[in-house]
Order: C-alpha cells, then structure tokens, then sequence
C-alpha cells in the first residue's frame, strides 16, 4: 500500500503541476461563468443602442400600429417617396426605413426594411408581428367577427405535471428542467470519462514508449503501478472539478456585485434591473416563487450523492481498460484502434440519453441503467426524474462488481502488455494471456 500510495502521490503532483492542468481549471470557469455573463453584458450593450426607424406606409394600414419603446422609435414619413427616405438613411438621419408598398388587392402582405447594418432579429420580429396582427384583425372584421371577441377567447393552459408514489403522496415535476439537468449531467460525466480516462491510456503508452516502464516495475508489482495511476488520475479529476465549481462560483458572484445585480439575471425587456430589491418583493415576485418551486422539486442531495458515486465507479471501471489499453501499445494509432471497442458503449448511452429523457421509466432505459457500461451515464439521465432506491442500489452494486472484475482482466493484460515492444498485437494473442496465471 506504500507503494501505491507513492505512485498516487507522483501521479498527482506531476499532473497538477503541468500548465495544461493549470489552464483548463481556469479556462474551464470562465466559459461556464460566460453562459451567465455574456447574455447580461449583451443586454446591458444592447439597452444603450436607441433606433430610429422612417415609416414609409403607402398601404396607410400600419402607420398607428407601431408603438415606442427603450429600443427603438418609429417616425412616420407621410408622403415622402421611398428613396429619399433611403438616402436619409444612407445619411445617418436614420438607422433604418421601414416601406409598406401599395397593393393591388385590398390586403397588403410585403414590406421592406433598408439599413446598412444588419437589422436585429427583435426589430423584425416586432414588425412582422405587428403587421400580421393588424391583417389578421382586418380580416376578421371583413368577416363580421369582432377582433376583440377573438382575443378574449385566447387562454392560456397551465398544465401541472404531479407525480405519485405508491403510498398515495403527490410531488409536483417539471419536465423541461429535468430534461435539461439529465442531459447536462449524462454529458458531463462522458466527458469526464473520456478525458482523464484518456490520460490514464497516454500516461502509460508514453512510459512504456520511453522505457520509463521497465525501471519503475523493478520497485513495484505492475498491478500496483496501474492501480496507482488510476488513483492518482482519478483524484485529478476530483481536484479539478471542485476548482471548477468554486471559481465558477466566484466569477458568478463577483460579476453580479461588479455591475450591482442584487437579483442576477433578472432581465427586463432586454435591460437590466439593477435596483435594489426588498425580500418581501423577492418573495412576491411570481417568476422567483417559481424558480424556487422548481428547485424545491428537485431532490439534489440525491442527485449530487448519486453523481459521486456513478462518476468515481464509472471512471475507474474505464480508467482501468484505458490503462490496459495504453500497455498494448507502442503509438498513438494503435491505441485509437484498442480504444474503439471501449467508448462504444458509452457512445451508446449518450445516443440513447435523448431516448431516455422522453421514457425514463422504459424497459430500454431500466437495463440501460443497470448494464455497467452504460449505466454511469444512463442513470444519471434518469436521476433527476426520481428513480427507485432498490434500481440505484442493484445499478451500483453491478458496476462496483464490475470494476472490480475488469481490474482483474486489465491487470493480466498489463503485466504483459507493459514490457512488450514492436510487436503487432491482435485480440487472439491478448485472449491467451489471460489464461496464463
């Protein structure tokens, strides 16, 4: 255990203390702080541009249709012609020139907008909407139906989704955030999966390539230096993903208190609300009291406790068949061509985690779940949607047996792969090893 511990402990330090492992723990925050800060720095950019649009109606349908806003203001050019007003425009007395050309029949259906920027996607967005409302209101007058009547038929359907257990008890669900949350976690444990998996494979393949192999078993039994390696790796990954969810943290606090956000992310009508806000109007505001309804239905302790427990038995059932894989060869090729067989599995369960997401509680998606393979990640797809404790349970315990199986067969397969060199290896040959004791 000594021996393995000294190869955890070199494992580590050499690891941390590459400037690759430096720069993806701080790159990494960044780009998750971004998808929060970006959006906000946007809005906050977007609510200083003001626009000016010329109204050119020669239909003379929309020219009380457009309303002012923070964003944009519509002047109305009555009878001016088309290309004088495109001149004003070419001359910066406008941002752009909205023109409603006539028509022959008696409803209009085009219109064009000139500028010499690219028009914002809401500009366009508002003004066809507004013109189809109007010709939609035309119509039904032409009709004989009261536009007004027609609107106060709409109705909004707030659909609950409530859950119950055998016991009777009701627990309300919401299915886009589950969605989105099993999505997110099953790709963050593939990733984590292949990229340190990975570097288990590389560390190995380059010690065997640079003979640094045949010192070091010298000291140790091979299953000791794999089962170090492993170790060692895997508590990289843990160090930094903690980092990353720490720094996260910081960056997302220290942005929102650099530009006074007492309610990040708060956004209204593409500006941001950077007033102070009282705790009773927190708590009265309709769109916080849901997203704490949502979060309240989430069970994250059991989310974050299965996370840890599927991600660490998941990455050493893999970490131990790269470690394997890397003592087979002599080159990068060569290790493309072992590695195959061992991602297509996970391969398999991220294809199917849009599968499983749409039917968690499925026949595919329970033996998903519990296959070893597949089950770190098909089970974290189906977490978030409640899963019964005795399937977590029976998923676990299979993976943990699991990996302590493969152990066993990587392990005949590196204390031969390992001192192995120039040979061309085929799948018979490595079948025969493990019948060797």
């Amino acid at each position: 255990m000594n021996k393995i511990g000294l190869i955890i402990k070199r494992e580590y330090l050499t690891r941390v203390r590459k400037r690759s492992f430096l720069i993806m723990t701080f790159l990494g925050p960044i780009l998750m702080a971004a998808i929060y800060i970006i959006p906000i720095m946007l809005a906050l950019h977007s609510s200083n541009e003001h626009m000016r649009i010329a109204v050119v109606d020669e239909s003379h349908w929309f020219e009380d249709r457009f309303t002012d806003n923070k964003e944009h203001t519509f002047i109305i050019m009555p009878g001016q012609p088309i290309d004088s007003v495109k001149e004003l425009v070419k001359n910066g007395m406008f941002d752009m020139a909205l023109y409603v050309p006539p028509t022959q029949l008696n409803i209009p259906s085009n219109a064009v907008i000139y500028s010499l920027k690219q028009v914002p996607m809401e500009v366009e967005t508002y003004v066809s909407g507004v013109m189809q409302k109007e010709i939609e209101n035309q119509k039904l007058m032409a009709s004989g139906v009261d536009p007004a009547v027609v609107n106060a038929v709409k109705t909004d359907v707030n659909l609950q989704i409530m859950r119950m257990d055998e016991n009777g008890n009701e627990k309300e669900t919401f299915t886009k955030v589950q969605f989105a949350l099993g999505i997110f976690l099953a790709m963050l444990v593939y990733m984590f999966i292949i990229f340190f998996g990975g570097q288990v494979m590389q560390g190995v393949a380059e010690e065997k390539t640079n003979r640094i192999i045949e010192v070091i078993v010298s000291s140790v039994k091979p299953f000791q230096l794999m089962m170090g390696k492993i170790i060692g790796v895997s508590l990289v990954a843990l160090t930094q993903f903690v980092l990353w969810i720490l720094l996260t943290v910081v960056l997302y606090v220290g942005f929102s208190a650099a530009i006074g956000l007492s309610n990040p992310g708060m956004l209204s009508s593409g500006t941001v609300m950077t007033q102070e806000i009282t705790t009773n109007d927190i708590m009265s505001n309709e769109s916080v009291q849901q997203i704490l309804q949502i979060a309240q239905s989430i069970d994250f302790g059991t989310i974050i406790f299965c996370f840890i427990i599927f991600f660490v038995l998941g990455y050493l059932l893999y970490a131990t068949l790269y470690a394997a894989i890397g003592s087979l060869v002599d080159n990068n090729t060569d290790s493309q061509q072992f590695a195959l067989p061992v991602t297509v599995p996970l391969m398999i369960a991220i294809i199917s985690s849009f599968y499983i997401v749409n039917n968690p509680d499925s026949s595919l998606s329970v033996w998903l779940s519990m296959i070893p393979f597949t089950s770190p990640i098909s089970m974290m797809v189906r977490i978030p949607f409640g899963v019964p404790i005795w399937q977590i349970v029976l998923s676990v315990v299979l993976l943990a047996d699991t990996f302590v199986f493969m152990t066993w067969f990587a392990a005949k397969i590196y204390r031969t792969g390992i001192l192995m060199y120039g040979k061309k290896l085929s799948y018979k040959e490595i079948f025969k090893w493990l019948k060797y004791k």
